[in-house]
């Protein structure tokens, strides 16, 4: 094998490493590419892991109460294709609140999860005034809430 035929094989290779590790998710949520995988989800819940930064998609299985305790914040459960869910807690004094959510809708998020023992909660789903924190997002119905 010529060494020009190696470095190409070693290329497929990584590239195929990295697709089935999960990091075209990685790489796709970083340029606001769309997931269905929810796999970063399991693996942070399955691993107890907290501050990490997922993207997501799922069905609106409840609304909860506003939190209007601090900072306000909508709050509702996702199921994701897993069948996990995952409480959203979008902060409504920096992002729209989404007035039209209801049970059963589809609805996309990129946020930061923190790992509990009920599935795990996703927050920073709007963007960092202050710029220091990664811009996450909810999509519902074709418009992007950050």
């Amino acid at each position: 094998m010529t060494i020009k035929r190696i470095r190409i094989n070693t290329i497929f290779i990584f590239a195929v490493i990295w697709i089935v590790s999960g990091c075209r998710a990685q790489y796709s949520k970083h340029n606001g590419g769309a997931v269905s995988d929810d796999s970063a989800i399991a693996r942070a819940f399955k691993n107890r892991t907290s501050n990490i930064q997922v993207e997501g998609e799922g069905v609106v299985e409840r609304i909860l109460k506003d939190d209007l305790d601090g900072d306000r914040h909508q709050r509702f459960i996702v199921r994701v294709a897993s069948n996990q869910t995952v409480l959203v807690v979008h902060n409504i004094d920096i992002a729209p609140r989404i007035d039209t959510l209801q049970t059963g809708d589809s609805i996309s998020f990129y946020g930061e999860y923190v790992w509990n023992d009920q599935g795990g909660m996703v927050h920073w789903t709007h963007h960092d005034p202050a710029g220091r924190h990664v811009a996450g997002w909810l999509k519902y119905k074709g418009r992007t809430y950050q």
